[in-house]
Order: C-alpha cells, then sequence, then structure tokens
C-alpha cells in the first residue's frame, strides 16, 4: 500500500492464509475468512458468517475495538466500480436501523466483482 493511499484511507486487500492465523482466536469454531482489506491501521473482514470491522484506536494501536456484524443485518448493499476520474470503487452496505450506509473505498485493482459476488453469497 503507497504512501497516498494511507493519507487518503484506501482499502487494500490482504493475504486470507495470515488473516485466519491472526485472526482464529476469535472465529467461531469452523468460520473462515473469505477476504479482508486494510485500510490504515483498520481492517475490515469479511468471513462465512459475519463481517468483523476491526478499529484500532491511540496513537500505539494496542487498543483494538472488534465490531461483528452478522450477514443477516445487511439490509442492502452497492459496489461504484472505479471510473476514468474517480480511480477507486466504492462500496457501501446498509445495516438494519441505520439510515446512512457504511461507507469503504477499495483501492484501484481490488476485486470489486469478487467483493460484490461474495456479499450477494452470503446476504441473499
Amino acid at each position: 500500500m503507497g504512501f497516498i493511499d494511507k493519507v487518503l484511507g484506501n482499502a487494500s486487500e490482504m493475504n486470507i492464509s495470515d488473516m485466519q492465523n491472526d485472526f482464529d482466536p476469535i472465529l467461531a469454531p469452523g468460520e473462515s475468512i473469505v477476504m479482508a482489506y486494510k485500510i490504515i491501521r483498520d481492517l475490515f473482514i469479511f468471513t462465512d458468517k459475519r463481517l468483523i470491522l476491526v478499529n484500532k484506536q491511540g496513537i500505539t494501536g494496542k487498543k483494538v475495538d472488534y465490531h461483528s456484524l452478522p450477514y443477516k443485518s445487511i439490509t442492502h448493499f452497492a459496489v461504484e466500480t472505479a471510473g476514468h476520474f474517480d480511480m477507486d470503487a466504492e462500496l457501501k452496505i446498509w445495516l438494519s436501523g441505520m439510515h446512512e450506509p457504511m461507507t469503504k473505498e477499495l483501492k484501484q485493482g481490488t476485486d470489486v466483482v469478487g467483493v460484490q459476488r461474495m456479499l450477494a453469497q452470503y446476504i441473499l
């Protein structure tokens, strides 16, 4: 991930096997990571059962907030692909009980179709 991407907060795809080992203690038995993205220090992890948002807090990042969202709480989603002038794709996820979507910018080169397919597979 480049410096500009870090400053802008763009997401980059992470290695799934590394993430599986790192997050194995908080995963349910039989739960596996499907996709994982990093935005500066924070992560959003798609498993086969839920979406886990990891928010590292403070200067050192030692304090970590884990927010678990079961796929059944996602009411709908939208994926906007990159264009000529807007080089990044955008993922919007609406959760039950929330009026505004959770929005994430996806770095150019991210498998946007794969993200959409994975969400459709677990939500629909």
